[in-house]
């Protein structure tokens, strides 16, 4: 999974993989590679306040405002990534840090400090054993739905809350939940005829909301298999939350089957995520509910360098405990590779946040800017 997120974003933008520079030092092999990226979004937010994370509520999806502009990150966020491989007598070993920063704030004169390190890990291994990996990464579940998605260059739904001082949120809590980043121990296994099997124990995670994390780990898993223009993956999650309160503990649960489609100038896509407490934005933010995501995806190259495409998805909640029923988008994308590292990018978007009792707040959002892959 070394750099997999920057080179499934750069594979996804121009059918090119993202051209880091390569140093030899001694039996090393030093990469530097990275993002960088700007969108400018305009959104305007309507309809009735929807209780809990209702993405297109006027707080979230307009930071407050009736209506807002930010120029700022689009789904992924600036990064420096640096990697290292080296073969070792009969192992392959190698070491990637990430290193992400965000563009926009609510300030011209405070300092843009923030940074998030969201990879951190060794890996070793070798064609007959597959791969082990420690440190902190992109989480397993979720993985395959947001490296396809097509926002994933761009903003999808530009959420004004989240893209100041972070990034927007594509399809996130809107399709599927974030993959996360978790400190873990994962293994791959070598290719079987297309098959792969991934694994992890993960380091258990709070919900922010009185639930944490004790003893027992997170564990995610994934089988994967391609054959020709077609992939298909079927994915789960689980971890139990204990209250520190009065209220019961619950077991996060979670089921994920895929499959995308991929040749010549057409590209189609298709995930669905069930179970209890996935959350909307990380792990169980909603508590122990009941959800299911769904995430549709169809792309069309007119040339070598256009490509065009429309994705829906929806994440809905199937009990009555927070009165949010369901986050939905949908975003048209046209995605033109200008050279083969930078993609210039404009979508228009339109997400709806429902309530139980049949409220309806909808955010319309454009975003245009552009992508660079180094």
């Amino acid at each position: 999974m070394n750099k997999k997120l920057l080179l499934g974003a750069a594979a996804l933008a121009c059918g090119q993989m993202a051209q880091a520079v390569d140093l030899q030092a001694g039996e090393w092999t030093v990469s530097v590679g990275g993002i960088a990226n700007a969108y400018y979004t305009a959104v305007d937010c309507s309809g009735t306040q929807v209780p809990g994370l209702g993405l297109a509520n006027r707080a979230l999806g307009c930071g407050g405002d009736d209506r807002r502009t930010t120029i700022g990150n689009g789904l992924l966020p600036n990064a420096l990534i640096t990697s290292v491989k080296s073969r070792q007598g009969e192992y392959d070993v190698a070491g990637t840090i990430g290193i992400m920063a965000h563009t926009a704030t609510d300030s011209a004169i405070a300092a843009n400090s923030g940074v998030d390190v969201r990879q951190a890990f060794l890996s070793f291994g070798n064609s007959g054993m597959g791969t082990i990996k420690l440190g902190r990464d992109y989480g397993i579940f979720g993985s395959n739905a947001i490296l396809s998605d097509m926002t994933l260059l761009g903003a999808g739904a530009p959420v004004q809350a989240t893209q100041r001082g972070r990034v927007t949120l594509g399809h996130i809590g809107a399709g599927y939940t974030y993959l996360g980043n978790y400190g873990q121990i994962a293994y791959s296994t070598p290719k079987m005829g297309g098959m792969t099997i991934d694994a992890a124990v993960v380091s258990p995670v709070g919900n922010g909301g009185g639930f944490n994390a004790k003893s027992q780990p997170q564990v995610q898993a994934q089988l994967s298999y391609g054959v020709d223009a077609w992939k298909t993956w079927v994915g789960a999650k689980t971890q139990k939350f204990y209250s520190s309160t009065t209220a019961s503990d619950f077991q996060m649960t979670g089921f994920e089957v895929g499959a995308s489609y991929n040749k010549g100038a057409l590209g189609l896509l298709a995930n669905v995520q069930t179970g209890k407490s996935l959350g909307i934005l990380s792990d169980a933010d909603q508590g122990d509910i009941r959800s299911t995501n769904y995430l549709l995806q169809a792309t069309y190259k007119t040339s070598d360098k256009l490509k065009l495409g429309v994705g829906y998805g929806m994440s809905r909640n199937r009990e009555d405990t927070t009165g949010l029923r369901s986050n939905s988008n949908l975003t048209l994308g046209s995605y033109y590779a200008l050279t083969k590292s930078v993609t210039l990018v404009g979508e228009l978007g339109q997400t709806r946040s429902k309530a139980v009792t049949g409220g309806e707040a909808r955010m319309n959002g454009v975003s245009l800017g552009g992508i660079l892959f180094f």
